[in-house]
């Protein structure tokens, strides 16, 4: 089977702990302010920035929850600065920094052995296809990957229809069901030939966060790439750091949208005063969210069921206020902002794809509904 280059360094040599975290924030903003805003209205017409995503694992932005504890606020903080100038690349940061959170969370020596240093530091870099397993945990849909069990590992097939920051030599976190006992979560290589990557049809946004139908066709999967032989209880394990690394993408397009509002102000401020919502209004929501999220990646593996609340009330606010923002900055820049060229309209689409992305919002209140008040 082919096998992408990995790190040689192994999960105990990387950490964070040689990472110094506030110059990390600092370079992750500078390479985003810098090179990822002459690149955004590309990224967003469907260009895959590899390169600026090997420049920001450079950086460290995939690295940063790998401290004691695993605390989720720096990798979340970068993300957010990403996402500030760019929420395609702020979701493929999402993608990156999840693919690495599987890896810390498994209990399987020889893939955190092969693969965890490799995807910190970016030198394999890859998805995490769990769109359609979370859905299923919660009856919207069934698990479109089946595995049987084999000789050494799986053989896996099926179609999955959206994966996201995938390449021909990229990896990618998936589950599939097995007859006669628990679904299993594996990296799968899109290097190898059972795996096709499908083009997509144009998106509304985020066209060029490397995004592909899946095709399985009887694919091996060996022990040494299962996360989880028992899926369920891992995704209980990790979920709410799954979640909560959204939070990046809402709070860094929430603090664009009142940058906008604010930019606008000294020619169009005696007018925007009528509107309802003002950016200093706004500025103090984003700040509760932030407050909240910040407290919530403290401790990730609360397994309370109040704390699991609070995770999931705080991913559906910051998705419902992303899109609030996103609007309210369109009204203030008003025909300015509605220009292809202007970064306003691009904010919006991308505010709807925060509130769209798994888990939707749709999705977040039926897991508030089903949980004890």
């Amino acid at each position: 089977m082919p096998s992408t280059a990995v790190s040689a360094l192994s999960p105990h040599e990387l950490s964070a702990s040689d990472l110094d975290s506030a110059a990390a924030l600092a370079e992750i903003g500078k390479i985003a302010v810098t090179d990822l805003s002459a690149w955004a209205r590309a990224i967003d017409e469907g260009t895959y920035p590899a390169t600026l995503l090997h420049r920001f694992a450079d950086a460290g932005a995939f690295r940063l929850h790998l401290g004691e504890g695993h605390r989720l606020g720096g990798a979340i903080e970068g993300m957010s600065r990403i996402s500030e100038v760019c929420t395609s690349t702020g979701f493929m940061a999402w993608c990156q920094n999840t693919l690495v959170w599987y890896l810390i969370n498994s209990e399987n020596a020889a893939a955190k052995a092969k693969y965890l240093a490799a995807a910190a530091t970016g030198h394999v870099l890859g998805g995490t296809a769990l769109s359609n397993p979370m859905k299923s945990f919660f009856g919207i849909e069934t698990l479109k990957l089946k595995g049987t069990r084999v000789d050494g590992g799986y053989k896996v097939k099926g179609i999955l229809p959206w994966v996201s920051n995938l390449g021909p030599d990229h990896f990618f976190g998936a589950i599939f069901a097995v007859d006669g006992a628990e679904p299993v979560m594996a990296l799968i290589d899109c290097a190898d030939p059972a795996v096709t990557l499908k083009p997509c049809e144009p998106f509304l946004s985020m066209d060029g966060t490397g995004t592909y139908g899946v095709q399985v066709r009887d694919l091996f999967v060996p022990d040494d790439m299962v996360l989880a032989h028992e899926a369920m209880a891992f995704v209980k394990k990790m979920r709410a750091g799954f979640i909560l690394l959204q939070a990046g993408m809402a709070i860094g397009l929430m603090r664009d949208a009142v940058a906008m509002m604010r930019e606008v102000e000294g020619p169009l401020g005696h007018v925007n005063r009528f509107l309802e919502t003002q950016p200093d209004a706004l500025a103090e929501t984003l700040a509760g969210i932030e407050a909240e999220v910040n407290a919530l990646a403290e401790t990730p593996y609360d397994t309370s069921p109040e704390y699991w609340r609070r995770v999931v009330a705080a991913r559906l606010l910051a998705g419902e206020k992303s899109v609030e923002a996103a609007h309210n900055a369109m009204l203030h820049c008003g025909a300015r902002g509605y220009v292809r060229a202007h970064r306003c309209q691009r904010r919006l689409r991308e505010a709807y794809f925060v509130a769209i992305v798994t888990p939707a919002t749709k999705q977040l209140r039926l897991m508030l509904d089903q949980m004890p008040a």
